[in-house]
């Protein structure tokens, strides 16, 4: 379809750099205040002990060798890739100033080409000026995204997940960095237990209003190794059908921003670590349901939008 009723991330990579850009997952060993008892103890509920990560602290050699081997892994199946180093697990600017100049020192040989964007996952509350001051000078040489997690806009619910963070917080975050022209993503999680339908169209309507540039959004999983799992494994939590993820997407998607970049729309855990959903329907399954979901709507991303944001 050539004109899709969303607005995905490829066209969007391919119209900003000029080729195919591929990922490359960095883990630079970091924390986060709700793990390390600076808020709370066990980190979100639905994070698992590795936080996407392995939770170990790298030396800038270690990362110097992961970014080698992402890059040569991506490039075997495409020579000319662009790469965006992305740093994945836990909070990034969690950490000191001399720390975060050491993590991001390992891009040194690489920027412009293949690296030609770096996205950095992070809280918040864990945006100190000079962690934002370090990526606005690196921004100034390449692309720099900040992922800033939202999950669900509703402060209640924040808590109840335990992450320790108020709606508010996000949306002052994403204005300080965006004053520093940094992009902001913002992640969102449809399926959160006491969240609902209504909840999802909140969290949509919050992100459009926030700026933020660009949206991930995931069902809620169940894996391995987390508190979700033993509140699960209790018969305490539900989690979404694919038919009734694909109607709240919907529903989502038609109040995001008409402009807002989708750089995800389903999760990807693994299987040997995702205890819940199951579904028999692939990434792509979801993308082409959710296609055929607001074409059979006659609506699109941003339909909704301006009923949203009351404009």
């Amino acid at each position: 379809m050539a004109d899709l009723p969303f607005n995905p991330l490829r066209p969007y990579l391919q119209k900003t750099f000029g080729r195919e850009v591929h990922r490359v997952a960095l883990d630079a060993g970091s924390t986060c205040p709700n793990r390390d008892g600076a808020k709370g103890f066990g980190g979100c509920t639905y994070c698992d002990v590795e936080g996407s990560g392995t939770g170990e602290l790298k030396s800038g050699t270690q990362l110097a060798q992961q970014l080698k081997d992402g890059i040569e892994r991506v490039r075997k199946r495409d020579p000319e890739t662009g790469v965006i180093a992305y740093f994945q697990s836990y909070s990034n600017t969690y950490v000191s100033q001399a720390r975060l100049t050491e993590v991001l020192s390992v891009l040194e040989g690489h920027l412009g080409d293949p690296v030609v964007a770096v996205s950095i996952a992070t809280r918040p509350d864990t945006l100190p000026p000079s962690a934002l001051e370090i990526l606005a000078r690196l921004n100034e040489r390449v692309p720099v995204w900040l992922e800033i997690g939202l999950e669900v806009a509703d402060d209640k619910l924040l808590d109840s997940i335990q992450r320790f963070h108020t709606v508010e917080d996000f949306l002052v975050a994403v204005e300080r960095v965006r004053e520093v022209g940094i992009d902001v993503i913002g992640h969102a999680i449809l399926g959160i237990p006491g969240d609902g339908r209504e909840g999802a169209r909140r969290t949509a309507e919050c992100l459009a209003a926030s700026g933020a540039r660009g949206v991930k959004v995931h069902n809620l999983m169940i894996l391995k190794r987390t508190q979700l799992e033993h509140q699960w494994r209790a018969g305490q939590v539900d989690v979404l059908s694919a038919e009734h993820y694909v109607d709240w997407l919907a529903d989502f998607v038609e109040r995001l921003h008409p402009d807002q970049i989708l750089h995800r729309m389903t999760g990807d855990a693994p299987e040997t670590e995702r205890l819940a959903p199951r579904w028999d329907v692939s990434v792509n399954g979801i993308r082409h349901r959710l296609i055929q979901e607001l074409v059979g709507r006659g609506t699109r991303q941003g339909s909704l939008h301006s009923l949203a944001s009351g404009s």
